[in-house]
């Protein structure tokens, strides 16, 4: 049986992956981008969205729970 996974909650473990990455590498976040974009099959949509969510909130600490 396969699992459905909603928008939603892969947008969300996108964003955790990259905090994640984000606290343990030095890579770029256009990197990171480009490589949860591949790792979690995200639309052209999906990523205008992760890249207006980090821009707009990059003066912000994210909480990765």
């Amino acid at each position: 049986m396969t699992t459905v996974v909603t928008p939603c909650e892969l947008t969300r473990k996108a964003v955790k992956w990259i905090c994640e990455q984000r606290e343990e590498t030095d890579k770029s976040l256009s990197s990171l981008l480009e490589e949860a974009a591949m790792r979690y099959n995200m639309s052209p949509k999906d990523m205008e969205f992760m890249e207006r969510f980090f821009a707009e909130n990059s003066d912000l600490e994210l909480e990765c729970d």
